[in-house]
């Protein structure tokens, strides 16, 4: 019977195949990877080898490590079969977590003290993920403990990069905004249909770039190409 598993025992799969793991140093290599884009992983990490191990997709050797056992994790080859077997499978929708914004989002039930102190909060995380990442991309170039990957790290750490980016110029704009508001409850002369007709025009000007996903009647997505 095929595996019918979450994206995290995939994710661990996929550490897996690159080298045995204790479930401290799986944790510590989550960490530096997954969590900036699958915290999930480090949430159930401690039960998910588990299940891949009861499922025959991984082993776990008990190792003497002076008075304490430790647990090593390895790849199985169902368990590789299992995780190319998943790589040809269509990806779930993207979600977007964001609990600062969920509070934003409901301001006007407070104050605009509030608001401004959520907003700020937004952008310290920002800046210093920004940071975090600068980080490990210039560490990257030094070194990095799986070479033959160096591209695969470059290629998601762009997204991510950018993700922080956007994160921290909206958190900054919207500071400069709300800094006319009356309240949370009342953006005094601050228009907010300008501000949206002002995001359309972005996304238009968006649009007519060079390469731009489009989708056809059927649904299906095409890409126009400007000259």
């Amino acid at each position: 019977m095929p595996f019918s598993g979450s994206t995290t025992s995939y994710a661990l799969l996929g550490l897996l195949r690159l080298r045995p793991w204790t479930t401290y140093e799986l944790a510590k290599q989550v960490q530096r990877s997954l969590h900036w884009f699958w915290p999930r992983a480090e949430r159930t990490l401690y039960d998910e080898p588990k299940l891949l191990v009861a499922a025959g997709l991984a082993t776990a050797t008990v190792e003497a490590t002076g008075k304490r056992p430790r647990t090593v994790y390895a790849i199985t080859d169902a368990g590789t079969d299992a995780l190319a077997r998943w790589l040809t499978e269509p990806p779930e929708p993207r979600g977007l977590e964001f609990a600062a914004l969920v509070k934003v989002f409901f301001a006007d039930a407070g104050t605009l003290t509030q608001l401004e102190g959520t907003l700020g909060r937004i952008e310290d995380e920002s800046a210093q993920r920004v940071d975090a990442l600068a980080a490990m991309a210039r560490a990257s170039l030094e070194e990095f403990a799986f070479p033959q990957r160096l591209h695969l790290s470059a290629l998601t750490m762009r997204l991510q990069l950018e993700q922080e980016l956007a994160v921290l110029r909206w958190a900054r704009w919207a500071r400069d905004e709300t800094g006319e508001w009356d309240g949370a409850d009342s953006p005094g002369r601050w228009d907010a249909e300008a501000s949206l007709r002002e995001l359309l025009t972005l996304v238009d000007a968006q649009q007519s770039r060079s390469e731009v996903p489009r989708t056809d009647g059927g649904g299906r997505v095409s890409a126009r190409r400007a000259h």
